[in-house]
């Protein structure tokens, strides 16, 4: 744990076990998320631009993101939201 200049204890939320991989999608790859699903990105599940996990991977209202969780049965599931403002 760090502490910030405020002295206030600052966690990095991706390090935690419980917390699944995100990644921020480049535009070729939002792309082929639309065609392979054929969907809009406005479809897509939101994420607030304020969740600690967007703003610690630098994420922006309009990004799609992909979350990867870990799976018992399927060994990786793949999850997608779109970035919008609160």
């Amino acid at each position: 744990m760090k502490k910030n200049s405020e002295g206030e204890i600052r966690v990095k939320v991706t390090e935690h076990i419980l917390v699944p991989r995100h990644e921020v999608l480049a535009p070729e790859e939002i792309e082929e998320v639309l065609k392979r699903y054929n969907a809009k990105i406005d479809q897509f599940p939101y994420i607030l631009s304020t969740d600690p996990v967007v703003k610690e991977i630098g994420a922006k209202p309009g990004d799609l993101i992909k979350i990867i969780r870990k799976s018992a049965t399927a060994g990786e599931t793949i999850f997608f939201r779109y970035v919008v403002e609160e």
